[in-house]
């Protein structure tokens, strides 16, 4: 007789879960986080900032505070799209890997468009909204950014540019139609419409795009009309800030378990977002030396191995250098990046306050090909049900690895990732993988010798 699996268990989703602060991991990181920088080494003027971003947004990154308000309205929009998401422990998953490890996982795919990014989009569209904006402007990979911006802006009566990586573009049209019901106008990158798009196209017309090239698009776009604000998915503080309600929802629902902290935490990594909503909450807890052992893995593809491969050094957060230059772990901002599935990763560098991390040795980064983080992904689907995407299926793929690990070691450790999406608008991907046409990239070698040398002229 067939053995039958244990049902996975969820935490509850009462409403108070929902933080009423965000919390920021600048006052309590190791070091100094190192400033933006114009290319001669002087610290950029505040005003170029709030050119491309709302003021309370620029606030907001450089902020030392170590929990910011959450406005009411914007917790209130939260939880009325589903906030707080489901902590589940995948007892399933646990039982088919004959591991002693206990898995848990926050399921950010029950969100409306499928993702974690919307925690950030509603904030920013709030901000930018009370400031008098008419329109953002912004870039998107596999179109799970774009998505939520484009649900962000329909809520707070913005209009929406959505300037889409174009092999995503091509690879996953149902993301731009979700995008085009919401209201927005969605762009394949590289275009015609700006400068940086022509050039690129001039000296590759079949170019896949990359989203160093479509945050390039959306910046030059937005410098060229008044009432356009630029809105980021990923990289910078704020951004970051705004996902760590995850993490702090997480902490709480674990409590409902009787764990008291996880002993690994794991998550996916482009830019960085999703990994530092989770991680970062429970990251002070090591900071502070309370649970000093955690361990915190962050995942990228091979194809992109900025973490892995990349150097930590200044450089530009785009292909064409309309951004300040940004010290963070970069494969380099003229990288090509090949045309992966997991959309979202497909990105030259991280987040300075995780490139910080991980050169400190306190995050440590794996890289992993595109069939085994399919093959992860499609073992999640059927032992717990969930589809997830191909971003979020390198976590479970490192979920994975740690919890055979356990089953050697015998060690009941406690793990927690974050499923940031779901796959359901990605499954040419998983049918690529079942076929066996799925193709691995890795790149043999990566040039950084183009960057720019700077130092530091004054204070910040």
């Amino acid at each position: 007789m067939a053995r039958i699996l244990g049902p996975r268990r969820r935490a509850s989703q009462a409403e108070d879960l929902v933080p009423q602060s965000w919390y920021n991991i600048v006052p309590d990181l190791p070091k100094p986080l190192p400033p933006p920088l114009l290319p001669d080494g002087r610290v950029p003027p505040r005003e170029l900032f709030e050119r491309i971003f709302a003021k309370a947004l620029v606030g907001q990154e450089f902020s030392s505070e170590r929990f910011i308000r959450i406005p009411e309205e914007v917790r209130d929009v939260l939880i009325g799209l589903g906030r707080p998401t489901p902590l589940f422990r995948a007892r399933r998953l646990e039982e088919f890997l004959g591991t002693p490890a206990r898995i848990y996982y926050k399921f950010e795919g029950v969100l409306p468009t499928g993702s974690h990014k919307v925690n950030t989009a509603v904030a920013q569209a709030y901000y930018n909204m009370v400031e008098g904006v008419e329109r953002l402007s912004t870039e998107t990979g596999a179109g799970q950014w774009g998505s939520a911006l484009s649900l962000a802006g329909a809520l707070f009566n913005l209009k929406v540019r959505v300037f889409m990586v174009r092999s995503s573009y091509e690879q996953k049209p149902y993301r731009r139609v979700l995008m085009e019901l919401y209201g927005a106008e969605v762009i394949p990158s590289p275009s015609k419409l700006t400068n940086a798009g022509r050039a690129v196209l001039e000296r590759d017309p079949e170019h896949p795009g990359s989203l160093g090239i479509a945050i390039s698009e959306a910046i030059e776009d937005v410098l060229s009309h008044d009432k356009a604000r630029y809105s980021l998915g990923s990289v910078l503080n704020h951004v970051l800030l705004h996902q760590t309600i995850i993490g702090l929802e997480a902490a709480r629902q674990l409590e409902e378990f009787g764990e008291e902290l996880p002993d690994y935490v794991i998550g996916c990594v482009g830019g960085g977002s999703n990994y530092a909503g989770l991680a970062y909450p429970f990251m002070r807890f090591k900071l502070s030396g309370k649970k000093s052992s955690m361990k915190f893995i962050a995942v990228e593809p091979r194809a992109c191995p900025s973490l892995t491969r990349g150097a930590y050094t200044y450089d530009y957060g785009d292909t064409a250098g309309l951004t300040p230059l940004l010290k963070m772990h970069t494969v380099g901002h003229k990288y090509r990046v090949p045309p992966i599935h997991a959309g979202g990763l497909r990105y030259h560098g991280d987040a300075p306050s995780l490139s910080l991390l991980v050169n400190e040795g306190l995050v440590e980064a794996r890289a992993y090909s595109q069939t085994e983080v399919f093959a992860a992904g499609a073992l999640f689907s059927k032992v717990e049900g969930i589809v997830p995407a191909p971003e979020s299926a390198h976590a479970v793929k490192a979920a994975i690895d740690v919890a055979l690990e356990a089953r050697e070691s015998g060690e009941a450790s406690v793990i927690l990732f974050n499923l940031s999406g779901h796959g359901l608008l990605d499954l040419q991907g998983y049918l690529e993988y079942l076929e066996g046409r799925l193709r691995d990239y890795e790149p043999e070698s990566i040039d950084l010798s183009y960057l720019p040398r700077v130092s530091l002229r004054g204070g910040p």
